[in-house]
């Protein structure tokens, strides 16, 4: 275990927004700064001001943030060939973001310094030390991102190093050391920092590994245990190509399996990277490590037994570490002592003895037997549960339903349309909403009559919406099962339906989704 303080730099607003489907707004930007900050992250790299009037805007509109933790930083390149540094548009642009770190890039493939540059080496090493003297001079803290570094070390190691050399030489405060195309093995990336943190030991050596061998995490760690103290990456990993080092595992690694200190709000960690997935518009997939819904899941009957009698036989830390919790997933491996364990999750005092966990049990055979599948949909489960129990009081009673659909498609209107009539403590409401399928146009005229009475339900969005045929011989006649996952500002839960009606299917599922809602608001402003 060690101690050795290891500096993040966080990337998402720079280097994250290369990756494919990534933009983020001037707001966007403004809100991952303020995240990023309360959990603690050292340096944020904010974007570069020459490369678009977005950043521009942005970082105007920075200024009248109050950092807590973070330092912000503007990221751009090296003067350009035949250039002075203090009459560069570039550099100008860099120091007109008034950031008090900079990021700048050189070439230390001597390939990219002769073929896409196409200056000689000399010139590019003069261009080096310069940038980061002049920026030095101005009183910035420098960050030199030595790109390509990696590959041009195995191709010209000495001109790799003398290139480290001019910008240490000129002051940087920080050598940071690029796998800019993603292709170095982690063996590699250990020998060459090391080499390098030996031969700079009175600078800082940083990281920067991209994600093309999915070796991005295993690269950044080994990097660190080589001698870097400083590790460049994204939240979530994303980024261009394959993405970049994911900050969200790398972080609990240093922390929690290493023992280096690092940055603080450790127990935020889930709900920072689902905020920022949700900004990017990214998908926080169930299976990543530390953050994914399925970090902390448990369906083997087996080791659901082994996590309640000692958790740590099949969880390598506690869940709440990072924010996240437990779950037991109820499938047909998971046996009676899992179901007992999440039915007590709901009602602590049952026993496996209980007459209730009986019924229980007896009612979850019937509905998977009728095709119902309780292992994604934790939030129906919990209100059979309360059913059985006693403890449901439903929100709203739906007294009807109709749904048409038009054929063929009217250009430019909607194909569908739902009348609904819902009764709130005796008040009936009806409406009628047109939608771009039965689906959706029954969601929409449920949350309009339902808003009425309960204002939070706007808060509510589907995510996700899926149907499966469960009777594949007769497909024009089978029985359907639907799955809703459904998500506001602080949680995410899934329902379920099963009917021989596809449009049934949906509302069971819809209808639990409100109430589940409603089950945790209550009655609303």
């Amino acid at each position: 275990m060690q101690n050795r303080r290891i500096e993040i730099l966080d990337s998402t607003l720079r280097d994250g927004a290369q990756g494919e489907g990534t933009s983020f707004s001037v707001d966007d930007k403004l809100s991952i700064v303020k995240a990023l900050d309360d959990f603690g992250v050292d340096y944020i790299e904010a974007g570069n001001p020459f490369s678009n009037p977005k950043d521009l805007e942005f970082f105007k509109k920075v200024k009248d943030i109050k950092l807590k933790n973070s330092k912000l930083c503007a990221f751009g390149s090296t003067c350009r060939h035949g250039t002075n540094p203090c009459d560069d548009a570039n550099i100008k642009s860099l120091l007109s973001a008034d950031t008090p770190v900079i990021v700048v890039f050189g070439k230390s493939w001597d390939m990219h310094v002769t073929e896409v540059l196409k200056i000689t080496l000399e010139e590019n090493l003069k261009i080096v030390n310069e940038t980061v003297k002049y920026l030095k001079s101005v009183g910035k803290e420098v960050i030199f991102d030595a790109e390509h570094f990696f590959d041009g070390y195995k191709a010209n190691p000495g001109y790799a190093i003398e290139v480290l050399q001019a910008a240490a030489s000129g002051g940087a405060d920080n050598l940071t050391l690029c796998d800019t195309n993603g292709g170095t093995m982690p063996n590699d990336i250990a020998k060459i920092t090391g080499s390098v943190v030996k031969l700079f030991p009175g600078t800082k050596t940083g990281i920067h590994c991209h994600n093309d061998t999915g070796c991005a995490v295993a690269s950044s760690m080994m990097a660190v245990d080589a001698g870097a103290s400083h590790i460049q990456g994204t939240f979530i990993g994303i980024g261009e190509r394959c993405g970049n080092a994911d900050l969200s595992v790398i972080i609990p690694n240093l922390r929690l399996k290493c023992g280096y200190e690092t940055i603080g709000k450790l127990e935020t960690l889930c709900a920072t990277a689902r905020m920022i997935s949700e900004i990017a518009n990214t998908q926080l997939y169930d299976f990543k490590p530390y953050t994914g819904g399925s970090a902390f899941a448990h369906k083997a009957g087996m080791h659901i037994d082994g996590v309640l009698k000692v958790p740590g036989s099949f969880e390598h830390i506690n869940p709440a570490l990072v924010g996240n919790k437990r779950r037991f997933l109820l499938s047909e491996v998971a046996g009676r002592s899992t179901v007992i364990a999440k039915i007590q999750s709901y009602a602590p005092s049952l026993t496996k003895d209980s007459p209730e966990v009986a019924a229980i049990l007896e009612k979850l055979k019937e509905l998977e037997y009728a095709g119902y599948h309780f292992e994604a949909a934790d939030a129906s489960f919990e209100l059979l549960v309360r059913k059985i129990l006693g403890t449901y009081n439903p929100h709203f009673k739906l007294v009807l339903y109709k749904t048409m659909s038009d054929y063929p498609i009217p250009e430019g209107g909607m194909p569908a349309s739902a009348t609904i009539k819902i009764e709130v403590d005796g008040k009936e409401e009806i409406t009628a909403v047109m939608g771009n399928g039965p689906v959706h146009a029954l969601d929409l005229a449920l949350r309009k009559a339902l808003s009425v009475f309960y204002p939070q339900i706007s808060e509510m969005q589907l995510r996700d919406y899926k149907v499966r045929v469960l009777e594949q011989n007769s497909t024009t006649a089978a029985r359907v099962r639907v799955l809703i996952d459904t998500a506001d500002d602080k949680n995410r839960w899934t329902t379920v339906g099963v009917s021989d009606d596809i449009i049934e299917a949906s509302l069971i599922a819809l209808v639990d989704s409100i109430e589940y809602k409603l089950a945790q608001t209550g009655k609303g402003e």
